[in-house]
């Protein structure tokens, strides 16, 4: 092998779809010009004083700086189990059914190499967050993307997957409230679906990163709070969102003791754990005042009504999502031979308003792009008037 050639996992991940859009947002910032980015969904609210205060309290600690557990600390584990009991009514050992992660992003890749053998069939949403696809290819394994345009018909496909996929898929990708669609669902949906894994055999994954984020009054379940899910199910969440903290990296994988023992088994030799006052601090998080997710959620929903209102003014309608911190959005038609990643470049040139294209979420999302509610109130108006000469010329 030459000095010029790739390797095998570099070959199976085709080309960045967002590079194109990250390098024009990058050189117009390096000449200082305004950019409106409702581009990557980068949380810009602080989290909670306290978690904060909490987290330079233990770091004054000399001790708190040695290796932590790549488990997650017990303490961080049970109060894990305390939220899903308050929220989901659901009971769960802390020993054997949950796994503090790196992240929700990086405990479904590292579930993925647990998991997964060469050319194993995995069925995946398209469009997904990119992780549910590409986590189980650099695995090694073959993915079946499954058209997704309600929760109800993506079911009813991967059903025909099950039956006419060779070999038959091992594990699905179910993620709800979705990124990047903003779709919902109920409970009766996650028991068919366990229904559907037990009846073909597969494992599922369920990325539950955005429950707390909802506008509707009527909470995302979780499909743990199904009968027998835990026996096929894994369910993967995150401070990031719910607690304002993408940076610190941390998550929790709960479900399947089996398939948590294999995450466990497996993470043991990538990592030691996340920072220990980190893991403190995150258990101040979900033990102590919860007001602040309310106001965060609060935020973000008049955020969504601001950008749809205003958006609509000028001349694009974008469905307004019933949760996440996402919009997503139809190109208008007479836009529409461009495709998302054309048009996401155009739209940043002539308006100074970033978006992502809908290409990097699969490629039947290119006839989208999405929004993240990242940019405050006065933002998103002053990108409503951006665009208004582009949309009404």
């Amino acid at each position: 092998m030459s000095a010029t050639d790739t390797f095998y996992r570099e070959r199976r991940l085709p080309p960045y779809v967002f590079a194109e859009v990250n390098r024009m947002k990058a050189a117009w910032r390096k000449e200082g010009r305004d950019i409106i980015d409702f581009g990557m969904g980068n949380p810009d609210l602080a989290p909670a004083p306290h978690i904060v205060e909490k987290l330079k309290e233990v770091a004054a600690d000399p001790r708190a700086h040695r290796y932590s557990a790549s488990q997650g600390v017990p303490s961080l584990r049970r109060a894990f189990t305390r939220y899903y009991e308050r929220r989901f009514d659901v009971g769960l050992n802390p020993e054997t059914e949950v796994c503090v992660t790196l992240g929700s992003k990086e405990g479904l890749a590292n579930l993925a190499q647990a998991i997964t053998a060469p050319g194993d069939v995995i069925i995946v949403p398209d469009p997904s967050y990119p992780i549910h696809m590409f986590g189980f290819i650099i695995a090694g394994a073959a993915v079946r993307a499954v058209s997704f345009n309600s929760p109800e018909q993506f079911l009813a496909d991967a059903v025909t997957a099950c039956k006419r996929s060779v070999p038959a898929p091992s594990a699905m990708v179910l993620n709800f409230p979705s990124n990047p669609t903003a779709q919902v669902v109920d409970l009766d949906f996650y028991r068919e679906a366990v229904k559907v894994a037990k009846a073909n055999d597969i494992v599922l994954i369920s990325d539950l990163a955005y429950s707390e984020i909802y506008f509707d009054g009527n909470p995302p379940p979780s499909i743990l709070q199904v009968e027998g899910a835990r026996d096929v199910a894994v369910e993967f969440t995150s401070m990031s969102k719910t607690y304002s903290m993408p940076g610190w990296r941390i998550g929790f994988a709960a479900g399947s003791a089996r398939l948590i023992a294999a995450l466990k088994r497996v993470k043991s030799y990538l990592d030691y754990g996340a920072f220990t006052p980190v893991q403190i601090a995150a258990v101040a998080a979900l033990d102590g005042p919860q007001d602040h997710v309310a106001i965060a959620r609060e935020t973000y929903k008049k955020r969504r009504d601001v950008l749809v209102e205003s958006f609509s003014r000028a001349g694009f309608d974008i469905p307004s999502p019933p949760a996440t911190m996402f919009a997503w959005a139809p190109i208008p038609e007479r836009f529409a031979h461009m495709g998302s990643v054309e048009f996401a470049k155009d739209l940043m040139e002539k308006t100074g308003v970033a978006v992502a294209p809908g290409l990097g979420f699969g490629e039947r999302g290119d006839t989208h792009i999405r929004l993240a509610l990242v940019e405050n109130e006065q933002r998103i108006r002053q990108a409503a008037r951006n665009l208004k000469g582009y949309f009404q010329p």
